[in-house]
């Protein structure tokens, strides 16, 4: 917890001082989601609804690549995807939802930053030199799922869903809400998951885990991760596979970050 420089801070003192490192971080999620709120054009047409458009980057790239090695079935989301409102009032709710967590998205290293500040005076030095570049890596690894979840998952699943039908008197029309939430899970879903190696470099530091028993449980995590894959995609193999790789190569990675850690304490 936070502490003054001169004195230790009292009870009500560590208070009053979480208190306004969350409301400097909820001004910053307010501030960022009124600026998304505001440029609605933005927001739904070059960002939200764009991953269904032709003209997407994924689309487009898989497009050209699928010309170029002649596999037709490459060229995703070329055909017009018609989203519909049901609710009198849902558009107007879901310009306030999206805002909302386009909001979040974007001021949460300022929000870790803030949570860090109120934790950092309380830790020794070596601590707090050790776990300096955990808002920066948190930050960038959340980021990091996000882009992989919107510029690769989203366009898949709704090639996927948009195309598969029951029978051809069947017509797709998605809602606009059911749209938006299948997004938003898709993508938040996959910056939460790329979070694995701050969350092992952390169990590690406290002694719950280490890279001798990440090592042991490498195939259980393999199937656990190949389950999680099958959740939140599409249910096509390619997706998975596309979604379990880098997952995989994340757990290789905290197995390594685990393994320097252990390093690290045993030198004391």
């Amino acid at each position: 917890m936070a502490k003054k420089e001169d004195h230790e801070m009292t009870f009500l003192e560590h208070l009053e001082e979480l208190r306004w490192h969350l409301v400097r971080a909820v001004m910053a999620i307010v501030l960022m989601a009124i600026v998304a709120f505001l440029f609605k054009g933005i927001l739904f047409d070059k960002i939200i609804l764009a991953p269904k458009e032709p003209w997407f980057i994924t689309n487009r790239l898989l497009c050209e690549l699928g010309q170029r090695v002649h596999i037709q079935d490459l060229c995703i989301n070329q055909h017009n995807l018609r989203l519909i409102n049901t609710r009198m009032a849902g558009q107007f709710s879901t310009h306030i939802v999206v805002s909302f967590i386009a909001g979040i998205i974007v001021a949460l290293p300022y929000v870790l930053y803030q949570f860090w500040n109120f934790i950092a005076p309380a830790l020794y030095p070596k601590e707090r030199k050790y776990a300096r570049g955990a808002v920066f890596y948190t930050s960038f690894l959340f980021l990091l799922g996000v882009a992989f979840g919107y510029f690769i998952l989203l366009p898949l699943s709704t090639q996927f869903f948009s195309s598969y039908v029951v029978s051809t008197q069947v017509e797709n029309y998605f809602d606009l809400n059911n749209y938006i939430v299948s997004s938003a899970t898709i993508t938040l879903g996959c910056g939460i998951v790329f979070e694995l190696p701050v969350v092992i470099y952390f169990l590690t530091k406290i002694g719950l885990v280490g890279p001798a028993f990440l090592r042991k449980y490498r195939k259980h995590a393999i199937v656990l991760i190949l389950l999680l894959a099958a959740i939140i995609t599409p249910p096509d193999i390619f997706s998975q596979i596309l979604v379990s790789l880098p997952l995989i190569l994340l757990y290789e990675i905290s197995i390594l970050i685990s393994a320097r850690i252990v390093q690290r304490e045993s030198r004391k």
